[in-house]
């Protein structure tokens, strides 16, 4: 009951602040306009790159917040700044709008090559060469620890419930500009949460997801993440 509650309140403090209204833009000029984007994203916002995004079916309302943020240095990536910056906001509104009307992809079942805590502390009363890990063994575990942290979250640890901002389904939330999270490669996951935790994305330490995130081990980041990737 009380993880129930801590839910809901988060969820409820968090989208009560978010207000304002995002334009819809053209989806057609949006998919001329952004040509540019499709060497990292992909034609249709579905690429083939895991350490990159995908953009395809994200919410308008998140990816212009984050267009915003390149374009004016608030985040920030020398590659993406460089191509926000002569962006327009008539343009960054029609790019929005053609990646949100895409349809995401989904993945394979993400291939686990380091070994978990348990399996690296076994490892070290161990007198044999490093073997490589069987990722059959290991994958379903991570992803039955990854979906008990999103729906739950880890009171004891004050790790929040990813459910609460991203919902049951990691369909985001669009009035609130939270991303949807659904089918996301789990690399590029792994990365957000990581430079979350260290610091790297986002100049203000107040940030939910720095909060949730420098609480989190990195065993907890992949298990998250990989559970993410299989939502569809």
């Amino acid at each position: 009951m009380k993880k129930k509650l801590q839910v809901l309140s988060i969820f409820l403090a968090l989208t009560s602040t978010a207000s304002i209204l995002h334009a819809e833009g053209n989806i057609n000029a949006g998919k001329q306009k952004s040509t540019s984007c499709a060497g990292c994203h992909g034609e249709n916002g579905n690429n083939q790159v895991t350490t990159f995004p995908k953009l395809a079916q994200q919410h308008s309302s998140y990816l212009q917040k984050q267009l915003h943020a390149f374009k004016d240095g608030t985040r920030s990536d020398p590659m993406m700044s460089a191509m926000a910056l002569p962006l327009t906001d008539e343009d960054i509104v029609d790019i929005s709008a053609y990646y949100a009307s895409q349809k995401i992809s989904g993945n394979a079942l993400p291939v686990n090559t380091t070994p978990t805590q348990s399996e690296a502390d076994a490892s070290e009363t161990e007198e044999t060469t490093e073997k490589p890990v069987d990722s059959k063994d290991t994958i379903q575990p991570l992803i039955a620890q990854g979906s008990d942290l999103y729906r739950n979250g880890d009171l004891k640890r004050e790790v929040s419930a990813c459910i609460a901002c991203h919902g049951p389904l990691g369909e985001g939330n669009k009035p609130a500009s939270f991303p949807a999270l659904k089918s996301q490669h789990a690399d590029y996951l792994i990365k957000s949460l990581t430079d979350f935790k260290s610091g790297a994305r986002s100049n203000n330490p107040q940030n939910v997801m720095h909060m949730i995130a420098r609480k989190m081990t990195d065993q907890e980041i992949k298990a998250v993440s990989y559970r993410i990737s299989m939502m569809k």
